[in-house]
């Protein structure tokens, strides 16, 4: 088998553009310059050139170029696990270079206050409208598809928010004198013990919490003791009671439902909805910091020797006129496993340490500590 010579820096960089496997990093200057620097590392990090390494400087490079995605892999899992709930919906239609990091969830919570003001009919940016069915004495049940939807909204489904059919409110009969849980200008001079008197006193202060248990008991009575409005929406009928003495206008507030679904729900070819479709690409190598770099060379060694291993692994033992050699490749492959699942595990920890829920963490820490230390503080009086 013929085997070719390792090719390192030498002084005279060689140019990896075009012999990378993927070539995402080829057209990059930095990663021009390094890769060969790579390569020496690498090289002499094995042994060379005190003892052969069977590694041609095409698949270090490949090994660089594998070190530099996985590093960026899993910054982009990351900060997509960080930020998903911001990047659901977003445009996927970016650059090779764009890189869109989410670094406030403002617009997101904003937009779920949105819909649920929507639904706890305190606001929202869905329209709500008035209908109003024209109720006929003796009549309970009333379909209102066939009354309104078809007729105004084209047969579109609607959904109803609110009826307007219930009694007056206790307030518009405070003064009710026939009402004897309210307030008549009678009971009014017998609370305050000026009823025998003449001229009456028509001014009176009281407590507000007195005019809410007078509305309560009005409430409470009518409750209890009347017939009750109410009304049963089921299947776009609604059933109204007590019956109907005489007919009369009923108003009610509704929503096209299709208009909640069109602004809770996106679709579409170019919008992202899960990890698979975010809209991060691979690393700018020429702006990753030295921390990054030392990361990516460490973890190309790493895959180099895993490599080296499977080679030798090949030739496991190797015979000469007075015995064999014994080669190390599976050593090398054990060594390379153990290097590189450190690698990542210490990549995941300093990412979760520098995330969002750490970075609150240590905020709140930071306040707990400096309220302590002031507390020592002493506190100047001043005499004036």
């Amino acid at each position: 088998m013929e085997t070719q010579e390792p090719i390192f820096y030498d002084g005279s960089p060689s140019n990896p553009f075009g012999i990378t496997p993927f070539g995402f990093y080829d057209s990059d200057s930095e990663f021009q310059t390094d890769a060969p620097r790579a390569a020496e590392f690498v090289a002499r990090k094995l042994g060379w050139p005190v003892v052969e390494v069977e590694l041609i400087d095409k698949q270090i490079y490949a090994c660089f170029e594998e070190a530099i995605t996985t590093y960026g892999n899993q910054v982009n899992q990351f900060n997509a696990r960080e930020h998903m709930m911001t990047l659901q919906g977003v445009s996927t239609a970016t650059s090779a270079t764009q890189r869109n990091i989410v670094g406030s969830a403002i617009p997101q919570v904003v937009k779920l206050a949105t819909d649920y003001g929507v639904e706890a009919q305190s606001g929202g940016d869905v329209t709500v409208k008035q209908g109003y069915i024209s109720a006929s004495m003796g009549t309970q049940s009333y379909d209102i598809k066939t009354l309104w939807a078809d007729v105004s909204e084209s047969g579109k489904k609607l959904e109803i928010r609110r009826i307007y059919h219930y009694m007056p409110p206790a307030v518009a009969r405070y003064y009710d004198p026939f009402a004897t849980t309210g307030l008549g200008l009678t009971n009014l001079m017998a609370e305050f013990g000026f009823d025998g008197y003449s001229p009456p006193v028509t001014f009176v202060m009281m407590p507000a919490y007195e005019d809410l248990l007078r509305i309560q008991a009005i409430e409470i009575n009518d409750m209890i003791r009347k017939s009750q409005y109410g009304f049963e929406v089921s299947n776009n009928i609604i059933r109204f009671s007590p019956v109907f003495k005489e007919s009369k206008t009923i108003w009610f507030d509704y929503m096209i439902v299709d208009d909640k679904q069109a602004n809770t729900f996106q679709s579409g070819s170019n919008i992202a909805s899960d990890l698979s479709n975010v809209p991060y690409t691979n690393i700018n190598y020429t702006k990753t910091n030295d921390m990054s770099r030392l990361w990516i060379f460490r973890y190309t060694l790493a895959l180099a020797k895993e490599l080296l291993g499977i080679i030798r692994s090949k030739f496991e033992n190797i015979p000469y006129p007075d015995g064999q050699i014994r080669l190390d490749g599976e050593i090398l492959r054990r060594e390379a496993i153990a290097e590189k699942e450190g690698l990542i595990k210490e990549l995941r920890e300093t990412l979760e340490e520098t995330g969002m829920q750490a970075q609150m963490k240590k905020q709140m820490e930071n306040s707990e500590n400096m309220q302590k230390m002031f507390k020592n503080v002493p506190t100047l009086i001043y005499i004036g």
